[in-house]
């Protein structure tokens, strides 16, 4: 879905974008992709996210945790 350039979005248009990328963001897609795909800016994603209602995620990627060490082992 890709958005004409410096044009203004608003009302009804602007809510169903809101809904359509929240939708995309919840499944999953990062904001920077999002951005990409449609031609805006990460700011402008984040905003039409906040305005749909949607919890945006934590910064990063996925964080694996890590196995305990022992003291013993911790010398090899």
């Amino acid at each position: 879905m890709q958005i004409r350039p410096r044009v203004r979005i608003v009302g009804a248009e602007r809510h169903q974008l809101a809904q359509h990328i929240a939708g995309r963001y919840s499944a999953g897609e990062s904001i920077r992709a999002l951005a990409a795909s449609i031609g805006r800016s990460y700011g402008f994603i984040h905003q039409l996210l906040e305005e749909a209602g949607a919890e945006i995620r934590h910064r990063g990627g996925n964080h694996r945790t890590r196995p305990t060490t022992t003291a013993a082992g911790a010398g090899k």
